[in-house]
């Protein structure tokens, strides 16, 4: 039974601490979808996306107002759409693309994510056409997101799809240049996917997936940092338990949401992510965490020692929460998202190296950042290999999302809006990789992989 006590906790931290179910994102397999027929291969994804989430935004409402506790986004993740596109044109892609922005507007879900591809290991046809199909698509469509994932501690690092998505992020980024690159936005190039993601712009409905399911993804920045804030002389030990104990409290919530959800929309429930993930409210950010331990601003010496700590905690107290962790499960640090590293950026104690260090013990370090629009591809392609790099190399997933925006210079302001946020730009180094990123091939597996 719960006491008045807790029922009043958990009252404060919806209502002053920014608590919130971030995402119940439904997956949804689209390979019984596939036909020679374009026209009829579009026809059965348009039908049973609909059919299956028609009701997604309205349960997620009532389980708002019967829980009084705010779901902020309800999403879709389907099948990498490059398993259905081998031997198609490309124009047959982006009409799949559309369809599917098409279906997401239909039921009301704010993002669908899917279209997708994985060439850790190299590219077939259709990966290479759906690839090449992205810069057009995050152009023409508003609800779509797109990843790419480009290494696996198993199979080492693609380092010719990394080259190319450099190329990719640059048109991407000059398709949509009238909204400050936004298409860059809805882009992100992995290391050790998940195949259970439910946050965008990641997520996809993995090949080992069920035919359809619930995946929850919970965040409380807020609602850690407060509880942090109030123990300023406690010993890093004592923190840890603090944080533990409110993840817990924040991941039974996720999953009680998550399962009733499934239920009620007559699906499997799949997993809870236990990522911390900031939005551009005050108070809702991993910084001000990292800030309150004690680190006088986000990116000074300690801070990677601090999101160590921070993210260990998280999942020690979400895995005593559910047995169905998945996802990141890891806590994001996108710098547009978090008011907190945009004070850092500003001031000059957070940059690009130290964000790069930090992914070493997050899942997403290098995210949402922008950089000048006169940036290279070549250089975008040996930023994305140095995150990459991390994630291989640990075994864990990492990922990358940078925004290059044409026109503007560091010390510029790029406002996105929405969860999105604002963003400085930030400086990137002015010495070529280009020579290394043009070699290709592929970096090998690293002995960390013989585990067989």
């Amino acid at each position: 039974m719960l006491s008045v006590e807790e029922i009043l906790e958990t009252i404060n931290m919806i209502q002053e601490e920014n608590l919130d179910i971030r995402t119940i994102t439904m997956g949804i397999s689209l390979r019984d979808c596939n036909d020679r027929d374009s026209d009829e291969l579009c026809d059965r994804v348009y039908r049973k996306i609909t059919g299956l989430a028609g009701r997604l935004v309205e349960v997620g409402e009532q389980l708002e107002r019967e829980f009084g506790i705010p779901i902020v986004n309800k999403r879709i993740a389907v099948t990498p759409v490059a398993l259905l596109v081998d031997g198609r044109s490309r124009e047959d892609c982006i009409y799949l693309a559309r369809t599917l922005d098409r279906a997401a507007a239909e039921v009301g879900v704010n993002f669908i994510g899917g279209y997708s591809a994985l060439v850790h290991k190299g590219f077939t046809s259709g990966d290479r056409r759906l690839i090449d199909t992205i810069p057009i698509v995050l152009a023409e469509t508003e609800r779509v997101c797109s990843s790419v994932n480009v290494a696996t501690t198993a199979a080492g690092i693609n380092m010719d799809a990394v080259a190319l998505m450099g190329k990719i992020i640059k048109e991407t980024a000059l398709r949509t240049a009238d909204r400050d690159a936004i298409g860059c936005a809805k882009l992100v190039v992995f290391a050790n996917a998940p195949e259970d993601n439910p946050f965008m712009a990641g997520a996809f409905h993995g090949i080992g997936e069920p035919e359809c399911v619930i995946n929850v993804g919970v965040s409380g920045p807020g609602v850690v940092k407060n509880a942090v804030a109030k123990l300023p002389d406690a010993d890093l030990g004592a923190l840890a338990e603090l944080i533990k104990k409110m993840s817990f409290k924040i991941t039974r919530m996720g999953e009680l949401i998550g399962r009733r959800a499934a239920e009620r929309l007559g699906v499997p429930f799949g997993i809870v992510d236990l990522s911390l993930a900031p939005t551009p409210a005050v108070g809702d950010s991993v910084a001000e965490i990292i800030e309150a331990m004690g680190i006088e601003r986000c990116g000074a010496p300690g801070t990677t020692a601090a999101l160590a700590l921070l993210n260990d905690a998280v999942k020690k107290g979400g895995a005593m929460a559910s047995s169905y962790v998945g996802g990141l499960s890891g806590a994001f640090i996108p710098v547009s998202e978090d008011s907190g590293m945009i004070r850092a950026v500003e001031c000059g104690a957070l940059n690009l190296e130290k964000l790069e260090a930090m992914t070493a013990v997050c899942s997403v370090g290098m995210d949402m950042i922008v950089v000048p629009g006169d940036t290279s591809a070549e250089t975008l392609s040996a930023l994305i290999a140095d995150g990459i790099a991390i994630g291989v190399i640990n075994r864990k997933t990492t990922a990358v999302r940078v925004i290059p925006v044409p026109g503007k210079k560091v010390g510029d302001y790029v406002e996105f809006g929405g969860l999105l946020g604002r963003s400085p730009v930030m400086s990137i180094s002015r010495f070529s990789s280009a020579e290394f990123v043009r070699r290709g091939g592929r970096i090998p597996a690293p002995i960390q992989s013989l585990t067989n």
